[in-house]
């Protein structure tokens, strides 16, 4: 079982979250080695990738409770018990679905429901998220974080996804972002971890010239 408190003070550490869309189970431990490495420690494998419960459950159990590890794409509640099943920690969708939110919550997992507009955030926490997938960021853009910002309860987190490089953050930051989802500037499909390691390295120092 993950707290949503403790998540949230992870996170807030952190601030990034690596999504591993298209990584294989037989590459996976290596491109989490290589995110480890540079502090990039909570990370989630859509569902629509090859094989994905296998590759959370090798993440689960070769780094237990130094990385927390979930699956993404989640879009009914049978998935996430198959979720909790692997060893999986987080859920992430890119909808509002209160069944997921409430099935995740049930099994001691973290929802982090996809949102695009105020009236599914509040959907969103009414259910009892208290993480937020702001999707898709290059969209929705800094302003409309901003204004949800300002009227969303204080301790709930967004987290923007979608378009984000270490040359973007800052304003999404400035905005009220909480921490970052990063996909494809990150990871893709087949990537080598070496690149991985690289790119998470230039994610962790823009993160860091932040809290600075």
């Amino acid at each position: 079982m993950l707290s949503t408190s403790s998540f949230l003070q992870a996170i807030q550490r952190q601030r990034l979250v690596a999504i591993l869309r298209g990584v294989r189970p037989d590459e996976v431990l290596a491109v989490v080695e290589a995110l480890a490495g540079e502090g990039v420690r909570i990370i989630e494998v859509p569902l629509n990738s090859p094989a994905p419960l296998r590759s959370i459950e090798a993440v689960a159990r070769a780094y237990g409770d130094e990385v927390t590890v979930g699956a993404g794409t989640v879009l009914d509640a049978a998935s996430v018990d198959a979720v909790a099943a692997a060893g999986g920690r987080i859920v992430v969708a890119p909808n509002c679905d209160p069944q997921v939110i409430g099935r995740a919550l049930a099994l001691g997992l973290v929802p982090l429901p996809g949102v695009a507009t105020p009236t599914e955030a509040f959907a969103a926490v009414g259910a009892g998220a208290r993480l937020l997938k702001a999707f898709p960021a290059e969209c929705l853009g800094p302003a409309a974080l901003k204004a949800w910002r300002s009227v969303l309860p204080p301790e709930v987190a967004l987290i923007p996804v979608g378009g984000l490089t270490p040359d973007n953050l800052a304003p999404f930051h400035a905005a009220g972002a909480t921490a970052f989802g990063i996909g494809s500037a990150l990871y893709a499909a087949g990537d080598p971890a070496p690149v991985v390691r690289t790119r998470a390295r230039a994610f962790v120092a823009a993160v860091a010239e932040l809290a600075g």
